[in-house]
């Protein structure tokens, strides 16, 4: 029993009992109340001696990105590439190539192509073999295609000169082993000659005809065109180019696209009222197609 409980009882003799040394369940002899030490007192730094504070934990890479990212979203595009750089320094692949993509965008950063071609270097030498399903490899796979473009028009006052022979093997490895949709639509590019190659069409539709499936909407617009009007040797498929014209039409994004248009409006020109109509239908089902 408490002392508190003896005298809310009243009982002096229980009060008396337990101001005496009791035993406790070992038989050995509790210590009284005067015998308890009393709070210790810290002992004065030395003279002269260091304090040492203790040091902050470092936020993993993962945490770094996150953070980055919400600042990024926030508009606050210093404190974003702060915690992205880290995160990057510390090997975190989408950090990389974010960064990458904010100098050559200019994205809260001074434009500069020197930089983000050696983030996006970095982020493709080493990691060439990441697994083409993994979690990565669109990061991989896309800073392939960034060297490509690098590479095809070069970087003035750099050491990056123009060679069409080092962007197709960007394009390529990265259409290749990632299955890149853009990278197809790079490379479908080259067979075409728009870069002074020698021209393939079968070759560029097969892969045209890739990346169009997986919605890359100018890879659909070119090969659109090129069912419609029979470019190359190719057989005129005048109602499925169309429905590719019609589809990449849709999902214009700039004036960049404005051959788009005109690419779609020949379509529609040089089209009959029965392949118009059959469009339509392929049309309705790539989208029913594409919602499951």
């Amino acid at each position: 029993m408490r002392i508190s409980d003896a005298i809310r009882f009243g009982s002096v003799a229980t009060a008396i009992l337990i101001a005496a040394p009791a035993l406790a369940f070992d038989n050995q002899q509790t210590p009284s109340a005067a015998s308890v030490p009393g709070p210790v007192t810290p002992l004065a730094p030395t003279p002269g001696a260091k304090i040492v504070s203790p040091v902050p934990e470092r936020p993993t890479p993962f945490e770094a990105f996150r953070s980055g990212t919400q600042a990024y979203l926030a508009g606050e595009k210093g404190k974003a590439l702060t915690e992205l750089r880290y995160a990057a320094e510390q090997g975190d692949l989408p950090a990389q190539w974010k960064i990458g993509r904010m100098y050559a965008e200019g994205d809260g950063v001074k434009r500069d192509d020197k930089k983000a071609f050696e983030y996006f270097n970095k982020l493709a030498i080493e990691n060439a073999d990441e697994s083409p399903i993994g979690p990565h490899a669109r990061f991989v796979s896309s800073a392939f295609v960034a060297l490509g473009n690098y590479y095809l028009s070069g970087i003035p006052n750099s050491e990056v000169k123009p060679d069409k022979e080092r962007a197709y093997e960007m394009y390529s490895y990265a259409a290749s082993y990632f299955g890149d949709p853009d990278a197809q639509y790079r490379l479908a590019r080259f067979y075409l000659g728009a870069d002074g190659t020698p021209k393939d069409a079968r070759q560029a539709a097969r892969w045209l005809g890739l990346a169009a499936q997986k919605g890359q909407y100018k890879a659909q617009a070119l090969l659109g065109h090129m069912l419609v009007v029979g470019e190359g040797g190719l057989p005129r498929q005048a109602a499925r180019g169309l429905m590719w014209l019609t589809l990449a039409h849709e999902a214009m994004t700039s004036g960049d696209d404005g051959w788009i248009a005109q690419y779609y409006d020949e379509a529609v020109t040089k089209t009959s009222e029965d392949e118009r109509a059959l469009a339509r239908v392929y049309v309705e089902q790539w989208l029913w197609g594409n919602r499951r």
